[in-house]
């Protein structure tokens, strides 16, 4: 290891040190009232505190360690310290911590469910850490503060997103029990007071996303997926802590709220999906007024590539679409699907299964055209655009579609597990297909070797990105929460 390497190492684990040990200090100040291990090991208080504070530097320089080569922007640490959080909790809260204390690993579902609170308090002790990390890598670099603009963007795409998400959870009958816990006083009107909080949160959460993403450069499809985990974030720093806190209850950490309030975990999803989708659009439509480039005239033209991504896509689908015809066999699904059109019958479910799914594909290639550049980035957006799909479609549009409301309750959750698998395997299937699809093309102004260079070259990029953090983080959050919460 030369000197250069060395200044960086010595770099890294100073910064992820301070980071860790501040969001410790952070972490340990709202998970003290549940006496985990930290402070159940101290003989005080303050030792607790010192215990935290000392593990959480520890910690947060390993982070810096790991995190060395990524790109440090804000959002893009925010990501990795959220997985890391859910490494942390299974490596230590579920494996290490039970194997000192009871000589035993705690891998079974009911010490699961009894370290929910663990699972949540480092969840915010990895978004703390990813996010003073970032803070304090860029300080002093070129890095430049987003313009009004860029945060007006952001705060306009929030207030779109928010009014959406008002009125998905005025469907789960949690929007006027949000305003009536905010208000205080019975004489206030609970709905006006709730739709100020859904406001005020999406223009938070819209300026913060601005200033996290001030230009996005990636395209629509790893935006929504970006602000599905991004919606996540805020319903555990937002509906589980903040909001509690501001109204003077306990933390929603631990099984039962968290069960009362897993209602509102697909719309938070579905917000942050919106409010990364708008804001994506408003930025590319000022690049278009604003713009005066001219682009390449050897290109093909916007309505042929559209055209392409569009017949891949829908090749995917069927595909994907194959895959989930197994598990609609096996839990008898198809006449559900095909009560759609107004039938029962399994072949008429089939057609419209096998409809619904070249459609999602055609979809997915206009999202996630040239986005993928080998089979792990093929897999990881193929998965989680299932699961957001397995969320807007089974427990969203189709019971809408059907007359009801949309089926978000722990019980219901539970029940649609096995259509979880079902679209983790589609996507599975779109994304590796629509891959294959698209690496066999190659435009005729460049040479292979020209068009394998410019595939690496983006496959890096990636790669450096939040981009691995948010597949894995999206996949644990489908498989992990409906199980632990349901059961």
């Amino acid at each position: 290891m030369n000197s250069r390497q060395s200044q960086s190492m010595r770099r890294a684990l100073t910064i992820g040190a301070l980071s860790g040990a501040l969001a410790g200090l952070a972490t340990g100040a709202l998970v003290r009232s549940y006496d985990l291990w930290a402070f159940g090991q101290a003989n005080s208080l303050l030792d607790g505190y010192f215990i935290t504070i000392l593990i959480g530097s520890m910690l947060g320089a390993a982070f810096g360690v790991l995190v060395r080569g990524q790109r440090h922007g804000v959002g893009e640490n925010l990501f990795w310290g959220m997985s890391y959080g859910i490494f942390l909790w299974v490596l230590g809260e579920l494996t290490f911590i039970p194997l000192l204390t009871d000589g035993a690993f705690a891998w079974d579902l009911f010490a699961a469910q009894a370290s929910l609170p663990a699972l949540v308090g480092f969840l915010i002790y990895g978004s703390l850490t990813g996010l003073l990390l970032a803070l304090l890598t860029l300080r002093g670099t070129e890095a430049s503060f987003p313009g009004l603009g860029t945060l007006a963007r952001g705060t306009l795409a929030g207030l779109a997103a928010a009014l959406v998400l008002g009125i998905l959870l005025d469907t789960q009958e949690h929007l006027v029990p949000m305003g009536a816990m905010m208000s205080g006083v019975s004489e206030n009107d609970p709905r006006i007071a709730a739709w100020i909080i859904i406001l005020m949160i999406g223009a938070l959460a819209g300026l913060f996303y601005a200033a996290f993403y001030p230009a996005p450069t990636d395209g629509a499809g790893p935006a929504v997926i970006r602000g599905a985990a991004y919606g996540f974030f805020w319903w555990v720093i937002g509906a589980l802590t903040l909001l509690p806190l501001l109204s003077g209850h306990d933390l929603g950490w631990s099984i039962e709220p968290l069960r009362a309030e897993f209602p509102t975990l697909p719309a938070f999803i579905l917000f942050g999906s919106m409010l990364a989708l708008f804001y994506q659009l408003l930025h590319r439509l000022v690049l278009i007024l604003l713009s005066e480039e001219v682009g390449d005239p050897r290109s093909e033209g916007p309505g042929a590539q559209a055209l392409r991504a569009l017949g891949r896509g829908a090749v995917a689908g069927m595909v994907g679409g194959g895959i989930f015809t197994f598990v609609m066999l096996q839990i008898g699904f198809l006449p559900d699907v095909a009560s759609l059109v107004g039938s029962n019958a399994p072949v008429t479910g089939l057609i419209v299964h096998f409809i619904i799914a070249i459609l999602i594909g055609m979809s997915y290639g206009l999202l996630f055209r040239r986005q993928s550049f080998d089979v792990t980035s093929a897999l990881g957006w193929g998965l989680t655009y299932g699961f957001v799909w397995w969320i807007l479609g089974a427990l969203t549009l189709m019971p809408i579609f059907l007359g009801s409301i949309p089926q978000w309750s722990v019980s219901a959750v539970a029940l649609a597990f096995p259509a979880l698998i079902g679209h983790l395997g589609y996507g599975a299937g779109l994304g590796l297909t629509f891959y294959i699809l698209e690496a066999r093309d190659r435009p005729w102004w460049l040479s292979r070797s020209d068009s394998e260079a410019e595939r690496i070259a983006l496959q890096k990029e990636q790669i450096l990105s939040s981009a691995p953090a948010i597949w894995v983080l999206i996949v644990l959050i489908a498989l992990t929460l409906p199980v632990l919460l349901g059961a």
